[in-house]
């Protein structure tokens, strides 16, 4: 038996195939994100071939085939997909997912009544992971990150967005942010690195101290060894206040550094509405924002994230992201993966518990997992299914897309390539009807 060539043409035949509604991957622009009626369009192709060159990464063609169509020309390396569903690798675009240390020390005493600010007032919360954190060797954090990139790989994402945060000093910010770019050439994901410089607060300094250092001092040292790196903050009661955080945003602007925000997680306190004025990428949270807040952020080019990870382990609170969708939002969800308010690695389990209690329909939600939040990471080539695309791509064990919200504890994903390159997702096979 002839051992199929890994760099060759191979073709995925007879799939179900989730386009995303996009024809072809555009030289010139960005990939633009669905609103409205097309976030319920999956581009739905019921039979198709997908023939992808893993020396290039990039999907070499779209051929929609009658059921049962000729195998004339089927080569070795092919693959079988009998009417099961094809679609996008998952595109998680906000993560805390480089940390040390644990916490769940505290999940059991969120567990015996304690809120997320009660335990961040004991020394806990994000300062107890940022502790770890500094105490931790490059070695260790390197391997931690490593670690949870495979476990998000198994479960279908194919793309990660990383934060530091957890550092608050310079020196540790720079660590993170280090270690993100070391861990990268390796990673068989895209990792797209953010520094959320605006995070916690620092307890042993004097509060105005620790803002001015961070703006003065922490900005420019980050943009200088990672010139244009998305810069965030936490604008929250007990974090960055709301004149804090424009200050840090319009200081990374002047640098040539992009924003985003965590805004509107326990409190309104404005930044959507100064968010977009700023031009933000994207505002996410989003659990307490008002009718107006939305109204506004639909209304813009700012996209809305949802993290119902979050939701479910903190404290029952979710974005009403199908309001945000219905309003003409540009709707993304992420897993927020981090230690204290979403030890969670999986976007599946996001898509159940956007559809659940965030509003969205199943298509709404697969797209905001997808073709939306590579919109704004600014990936113009994958996020879809078209000729040219990366060849990011999840075959599932299931002939019905819906399942990805619908089940949940399960992992649907058989396969997964990034780049054209095969990874073994272990979900196993399971007989589908009529296979």
């Amino acid at each position: 038996m002839t051992t199929p060539d890994p760099s060759a043409v191979f073709t995925i035949r007879g799939a179900r195939v989730l386009s995303m509604g996009v024809r072809e991957k555009s030289p010139d622009a960005a990939l633009r994100p669905a609103r409205g009626a097309a976030m319920d369009d999956l581009g739905v192709l019921e039979h198709a071939d997908v023939s992808i060159d893993p020396r290039r990464g990039e999907i070499v063609s779209v051929s929609p085939v009658a059921k049962g169509g000729s195998r004339a020309t089927e080569g070795p390396a092919d693959v079988e997909a009998r009417g099961r569903i094809l679609m996008p690798g998952f595109v998680d675009c906000h993560t805390h997912a480089l940390w040390a240390g644990s916490r769940i020390d505290e999940w059991e005493m969120k567990l015996r009544g304690a809120t997320y600010q009660e335990i961040a007032a004991k020394g806990g919360g994000i300062l107890s992971t940022v502790r770890a954190v500094q105490n931790a060797t490059d070695a260790a954090l390197d391997e931690a990150l490593r670690s949870r990139l495979q476990s998000m790989l198994a479960l279908g994402t194919t793309t990660v967005e990383v934060k530091s945060g957890y550092g608050l000093s310079m020196q540790h910010e720079l660590r993170m942010l280090r270690a993100i770019a070391r861990v990268k050439p390796t990673a068989a994901q895209t990792i797209v690195p953010t520094a959320l410089l605006g995070h916690a607060i620092d307890p042993d300094l004097p509060r105005e101290q620790f803002v001015e250092s961070t703006i003065r001092d922490t900005l420019p040292a980050v943009a200088r060894e990672f010139p244009g790196i998305t810069v965030d903050a936490f604008c929250e009661q007990g974090a960055w206040t709301l004149d804090e955080t424009v200050r840090l945003f319009e200081a990374a602007k002047r640098l040539g550094c992009p924003v985003r925000v965590h805004a509107d997680q326990f409190t309104s306190m404005g930044m959507v509405e100064r968010a977009i004025s700023l031009g933000a990428l994207s505002v996410d949270h989003l659990e307490a924002s008002t009718d107006e807040d939305l109204r506004r952020l639909a209304a813009s080019g700012t996209f809305g994230v949802a993290l119902p990870c979050c939701g479910f382990h903190l404290d029952g609170r979710y974005a009403r992201a199908g309001r945000l969708a219905r309003e003409g939002g540009a709707v993304c969800i992420a897993t927020n993966c981090n230690p204290g308010s979403a030890p969670c690695p999986s976007m599946p389990m996001a898509i159940a518990l956007a559809v659940r209690h965030g509003g969205l329909t199943s298509a709404q939600a697969i797209v905001a997992a997808t073709r939306n939040p590579a919109a704004l990471l600014g990936l113009s080539d994958r996020g879809f299914i078209a000729p040219s695309a990366r060849a990011d791509l999840l075959l599932l064990n299931t002939a019905d897309e819906r399942t990805l919200a619908y089940e949940f504890g399960t992992n649907l994903v058989e396969r997964v390539w990034t780049a054209g390159k095969p990874h073994d997702a272990g979900a196993g096979a399971r007989p589908l009807p009529g296979a």
